[in-house]
Formats: C-alpha cells, structure tokens, sequence
C-alpha cells in the first residue's frame, strides 16, 4: 500500500507541474495577444478586433485559476479530508466558465450597441498582419493547451484549449470582416462580434455542464469498465466481475468497489489472496484504487443448481427491465436462492421483484429467493 501511495503522489506532483507550466504559457501568450489586439481594435476603432482582446484576456484570468485550482487539489490528504483535495479543481473549471460566461455576455451586449450606434472602423495592412499572427499563435497554444490536457486529465486545461482553438476560428471571422471592409467598404464587424459572443457563451455554457456532470457524478466511461472487468477476469478463478462502481475525488482520483464471482470450495485464505492480487494488478493498470471488493459464490458440484440458474435467468431476462442477473447461489439443504438483478431506471424497483419473487414461487415453490436489485450504474 506504501508504494502504491508512493506512486500516486509521483503522479499528482508531475500532473500539477504540467498543469501548472501549461497555464503559465496560455497567460502570458494570451496577456501579448491582449496587448497586441487592444491596440489594433483601439487605433481601427474596431468593435470586434476589441472584443477578441477581452476573450483573450478572459482566457488569461481562466489560466490563473486553473493553476490555483491545480495547487489547492493536490494538497495532501489529512485528517479532514482523507481522500484529498482533488475536487477542488472542479470548482476552478467551474469559475473558468463562469468567466467565460461574463466575456461572451459582455461582448454580445457590445456588439448591439455598435449594431444600432454604428461606428466606422478604419484598418490597416499592420493591422491586418496582426491579426493573422495572432490566429496562428492562438491555434497553435489551443492545441498545446488540450493534448496536455487530455494528458494529465485535467479539465480545466482542456477547457482552455477548447476555448484557445474557437478564439482562432472567431479571430479568423474578425480577419475576415476586416478585408471584406477594405476592399468593398461594408462594415460587418458588429455582426462579427455577436457571433463571437454567441460562441464564447456557448463555450462557457458547455464548460459548465461537463463541470457539473463531473460534481453530480456521471456514468463511468464504458471502454474503463470494460477493462476494469477485463482486468479482475484474468484472475483464473473469476468467473465474472459485477457491481463496479468508481468514486470520483478529482482527476486522476478514482477509488471503487466490485463484486467477483468464486467458486464456492475456496477457502477465505485463498479468497484474500486473490482480492490483494486484483487489487494490485487494476492499480498498476488503471491507477483505480478498489477499496472493497465483495464475493459471490456458486455453485461448483450441483448439477440441480446449474439447471435452476439456467430456467431463472431466462424468466428473468424476459423482462426488458431486468438488465443482467448474478451473484446466483443455491443451497438445497435450506432451500434457499440467492441473486442480484440488474434494474432498469424506468420500472419501480420494488414492484419488480416482488414480480420476480412470485414467479420463482411458481418454478420452485420449496424455494425461498432472495434477490437483491442492482442499479443500472454502469454498462454492462
């Protein structure tokens, strides 16, 4: 465990260099490119060329608190909050879409005011070679800013280079408006604008949501389930992987639980050896830390059983909400059946199985089930 911890602090304290290098470059890029644009829309009289300065200027102040939020989640556990601090950068994700917001408000409001006070906007070539520069320089930062994003997953990153990449597709519109106005006199950078406010809030709209997802708790991604359960299968002894449920506590910080079928002649020596051995591999693989992971057991050497599994899965999954059955036991002595069902959202779950039970009572009146519903948390 002391490694496993060793491990994790190396690849926190790398992850927060990264973000914090990265957001570094994105200031003081986007501070000369406030710089730069400032003047070309203030001696141009340029609505729009003014705009996409305070767009980069907002995206320079969203680069500050994405460092802060990386210095402030990597804090080391303590007794408050055993688990880190990791959350807190989706509190940074969430400012740096709430300045998003404000810019590409601001800018709409701007950009009407200019539509029904027009004011005639004078360019130049230097003004023009200005503007090219900076659409080149903002794509090339967005696409460094969002690979070493999706590198250290951080969120905020990713946002910034999502955001640099429309900067330089709405600074080409602007670049755009200007020699459409020098070579046939019609002034569209108003127009420009409110498309550019209409993008940069839609941007700070979507950041949001992605943020929010994260802080509510989303489905896990399909293709990390199916190589967690890929991963706990290849233990010979597992029959199957159920229940995996992740636990999000900041980018890169994910803790879980899981439920592995076993043979039921295995001793609880041989169970912890192989629960410590899961453990270990789907650390080393996926960098998930499982803090629990629960058994089931079946039935080995009854033939009966085998036969009752087959008939009650298939009544079960006659139902389109019942998703999946596990965790299937039998034992003959005290007439007891065991299982978990997997149930769809859409359908009162208590009804559901007392459904289930009534029909089991039809097959093997004998019988006692008891059948624990599962919710439907993750693709199966």
């Amino acid at each position: 465990m002391d490694e496993k911890n060793n491990d994790i602090t190396v690849l926190a304290a790398n992850r927060e260099k990264t973000i914090v290098k990265t957001s570094i470059i994105g200031i003081i890029t986007n501070i000369l490119l406030v710089g730069f644009k400032m003047f070309v829309g203030l001696v141009s009289n340029s609505i729009a060329v003014i705009l996409d300065a305070v767009n980069n200027l907002s995206d320079a102040l969203s680069s500050v608190v994405t460092i802060i939020g990386a210095k402030l989640g990597a804090k080391k556990p303590d007794k408050k909050h055993p688990l880190g601090y990791g959350r807190i950068e989706y509190l940074s994700s969430m400012i740096v879409a709430a300045l998003v917001l404000y810019a590409g408000i601001t800018s709409f409001v701007e950009s009407i005011k200019k539509i029904i006070s027009p004011e005639e906007a004078d360019y130049s070539v230097v003004s023009i070679v200005i503007i090219s520069v900076a659409i080149i320089v903002k794509l090339f930062l967005g696409l460094y800013v969002k690979r070493q994003g999706k590198n250290v997953n951080s969120g905020a990153l990713i946002a910034s280079g999502s955001d640099a990449l429309f900067d330089a597709v709405l600074s080409s519109s602007v670049l755009a408006s200007a020699i459409i106005y020098l070579i046939f006199g019609i002034s569209l950078e108003a127009y420009v604008g409110v498309i550019i406010s209409g993008f940069i809030i839609k941007a700070g709209i979507e950041i949001m949501i992605e943020t929010l997802n994260d802080i509510i708790g989303k489905r896990e991604d399909p293709e990390m389930i199916k190589e967690l359960k890929r991963i706990i299968c290849e233990e010979e002894a597992v029959r199957g992987a159920y229940d995996i449920t992740l636990f999000d506590y900041g980018p890169n910080k994910h803790y879980g639980s899981a439920h592995i079928e076993l043979p039921d002649t295995m001793n609880v020596d041989a169970v912890d050896r192989i629960t410590r051995t899961i453990q270990a591999n789907v650390f080393q693989k996926t960098g998930v830390i499982l803090t629990g992971i629960g058994v089931y057991s079946f039935n080995t050497s009854d033939d009966e059983a085998a036969q009752m599994r087959n008939e009650i899965q298939k009544k079960v999954l006659s139902h389109d909400w019942a998703l999946q059955m596990h965790g299937f036991y039998v034992e003959p002595e005290k007439k007891m059946i065991r299982f978990d069902v997997v149930v769809s959202f859409d359908v009162d779950k208590t009804k559901a199985i007392e459904e289930l039970n009534g029909e089991i009572k039809v097959m093997y009146p004998d019988y006692e089930a008891t059948i624990v519903p599962d919710a439907d948390i993750s693709d199966l």
